[in-house]
């Protein structure tokens, strides 16, 4: 049996590592700010950057040298009234419409891997072109981790630029319908041990009861932080949630569940730097 991720983070096997991320970083101004005052002056420790977004440019420009910083793999546009599109010449990730195709059964159904590959790889460069110093990959809404003509990209990607991924631990094997964990260690690409694969507006209660549940392992727990404007506020409803993600990681709760559980904050950086300090198979 090979070491834990906690011993190739150079801790002890009983502890309890938490990475609390934020996505959807140059998705909205509002995203932006939000994202970033988590991240600078609240508890968040890591996030994701939607690079083929509107205001991804903005987020970069705003960037500290220090922010552990990841690609949001990009690869739906869900807002049927405010739309963004591949970075690639790419035919079957349009929706005719304009814009990424709005759910992942359209993608699913549509998208080429060819295609696929080639807009992942665009936006990855995209973001080391501005000087971001990627620590990560996750996919918008799990648009390519759940299917194998889809998450062969994933991988390749990861170990191509030998960067740690995100993976759900909610989703079992039988569910998926093939061992997408298993086959990321093969490839020797570290990913949290815990993920929770939930993506519904607003992460209070379902954040205070995964630290309350925390087991020893690195867990990832995500947030969607934004500020209160009419900007955001125009995508409807789910942005109360959003809104009170913000709140939320800056509110003393949430320090003292950490706290309580004995929770050790990390970001990806630190399982980015574990990955390249391992010599690369040939």
């Amino acid at each position: 049996m090979g070491r834990s991720l906690n011993q190739t983070l150079g801790y002890d096997d009983d502890a309890r590592l938490v990475i609390l991320s934020c996505d959807d970083l140059g998705a909205f101004h509002a995203s932006n700010v939000g994202v970033l005052a988590a991240l600078h002056d609240g508890a968040a420790t890591c996030a994701s950057l939607m690079v083929p977004a509107p205001w991804a440019r903005h987020a970069v420009s705003n960037l500290q040298p220090d922010d552990d910083i990841g690609v949001h793999l990009t690869l739906v546009s869900e807002h049927a009234e405010y739309r963004w599109g591949p970075l690639t010449y790419a035919p079957s990730l349009q929706s005719g419409d304009g814009g990424f195709p709005a759910t992942l059964d359209d993608l699913w159904e549509h998208a080429d891997p060819d295609e696929v590959l080639r807009e992942c790889r665009a936006q990855i460069e995209r973001a080391l072109l501005w000087n971001v110093d990627v620590t990560h990959l996750a996919p918008h809404l799990t648009s390519i981790t759940l299917r194998p003509e889809f998450f062969d990209v994933y991988l390749q990607l990861a170990a191509e630029f030998r960067l740690p991924i995100r993976l759900p631990s909610s989703i079992s094997t039988a569910q998926a319908g093939f061992d997408f964990r298993g086959l990321a260690r093969d490839e020797g690409v570290l990913f949290p041990d815990f993920f929770n694969h939930d993506w519904s507006s607003g992460s209070r209660e379902r954040v205070l009861a995964e630290i309350a549940r925390l087991q020893p392992g690195v867990t990832e727990i995500h947030i969607q932080p934004a500020i209160d404007s009419p900007e955001v506020r125009a995508l409807g409803p789910m942005t109360d949630g959003w809104i009170d993600d913000l709140a939320f990681a800056f509110d003393p709760v949430l320090r003292d569940a950490l706290r309580s559980a004995d929770a050790r904050l990390i970001g990806y950086r630190s399982l980015r730097d574990a990955m390249r300090a391992v010599p690369a198979s040939r």
